[in-house]
């Protein structure tokens, strides 16, 4: 996190400025509309003026464009209201650090149906890539397929919401997203971006400069009302949020009309957050348990490593299974879906057999997987963002 944090350009000549005016624009439309209906009124005729005036409403409403009853939207779109939001798959491919396409083609020909990406993970446009190749080739439709992905912190501002998820979809190549998550709970200074532009120059959206570029101002309900305006246009099927503890969800929770489908946290044997796990239960949240592993391919030398785990690799190999097939069963019998990244053929198949071939945990072993758990993150926001993190984690 020391790369150099390009400055907020100024708003008054910005491309995406003046996008935002025009998408915030349409209430002002709609107000003109209903004074005239207003002005107009006569009982006699009001039904034929409502119906007459109904689609264009809706148009507006939905950033000018009419879903039509065929649409896939207008048959699901309305799930994430629902306890419980939406039937996510089980297993999920996460993108983090994948360089090469072929690990999304091998995983959906394994059985992966989610795939799960960030504008953070600077690979977007990758992923889009293969995707579209993935329908091309018919392995999948796209209708058979979950894809996530989140918003990054400088763009938390009513204003800036709509023009990140244009990006994303822009880089997926994609007209609509099944999730979209706020990645971490607190927003940075606003980045400049063109949303029709696919791929980053660089990473100056995911630098905090230590904390010196978070801003403070942005309430969670001004973002979260932005994520709703998302589903009502059709750019996202579902929204929930990532790394909420459960002080922000209740606070969330207060004051919003659509409820998170999904919490998207780190979850492992040494990083188990039951009572995070119960509280989103309580309350209709699927958890989503990200780095189930552990994050071997992202911890540093001398942090634990939860597959070389003694207790993990004595129980796995009575059991005839390998300590990652462990972790996924244990994960999936919790309750949690679970987000696995790996860029292996192999190891992807294998993270899917513990779902085709379920592991039975006994009460006695669960106890002593539960034993594992020292609260030990393998993604630490104090250590990007000093002091400002400690607030929100701790």
């Amino acid at each position: 996190m020391s790369r150099r944090h390009r400055q907020p350009p100024q708003k008054s000549s910005s491309y995406s400025d003046r996008y935002a005016k025009k998408v915030l624009s349409h209430t002002a439309k709609e107000n003109r509309m209903i004074h005239a209906l207003r002005r107009s009124f006569n009982p006699k005729c009001l039904v034929s003026t409502v119906l007459c005036m109904l689609p264009a409403i809706l148009s507006l409403r939905r950033g000018s464009k009419v879903i039509h009853s065929n649409s896939p939207f207008s048959r699901k779109i309305h799930s994430s209201k629902m306890l419980g939001g939406p039937e996510l798959p089980a297993v999920g491919l996460g993108t983090m650090g994948i360089s090469d396409g072929g690990a999304i083609r091998t995983a959906v020909a394994a059985g992966y149906r989610l795939i799960d990406c960030a504008p953070v993970y600077f690979n977007e446009a990758l992923v889009g890539d293969a995707l579209t190749e993935v329908f091309e080739t018919g392995t999948v439709r796209r209708q058979d397929l979950f894809v996530t992905s989140k918003l990054a912190s400088p763009f938390h501002r009513r204003e800036h919401v709509e023009i990140a998820l244009r990006k994303t979809l822009t880089d997926l190549r994609l007209d609509y997203l099944d999730m979209f998550l706020i990645h971490w709970p607190v927003a940075f200074k606003y980045v400049e971006i063109d949303p029709t532009v696919r791929g980053w120059e660089n990473e100056d959206i995911d630098d905090s400069d230590g904390g010196k570029q978070i801003d403070p101002a942005v309430s969670v309900h001004e973002t979260w009302m932005a994520m709703e305006e998302m589903v009502d246009k059709g750019l996202t099927r579902h929204i929930g949020v990532s790394n909420f503890p459960v002080a922000l969800i209740h606070e969330l929770l207060t004051g919003c009309r659509i409820k998170p489908a999904v919490n998207q946290v780190e979850v492992h044997p040494y990083m188990q957050q039951q009572k995070l796990i119960d509280y989103c239960s309580k309350r209709g949240i699927k958890v989503q348990a990200y780095s189930p592993l552990g994050t071997s391919g992202y911890k540093e030398a001398n942090e634990p490593s939860v597959l070389s785990d003694e207790v993990l690799r004595e129980m796995a190999s009575a059991k005839g299974v390998t300590v990652a097939q462990l972790c996924v069963s244990w994960a999936l019998q919790r309750g949690t879906s679970i987000i696995a990244k790996s860029s292996s053929a192999e190891r992807q198949k294998e993270n899917l057999r513990a779902l085709q071939n379920p592991i039975i945990l006994s009460e006695e072993e669960r106890k002593a997987i539960d034993s594992l758990d020292r609260g030990y993150r393998f993604f630490r926001p104090e250590d990007w963002w000093g002091d400002m993190a400690m607030a929100v984690f701790h």
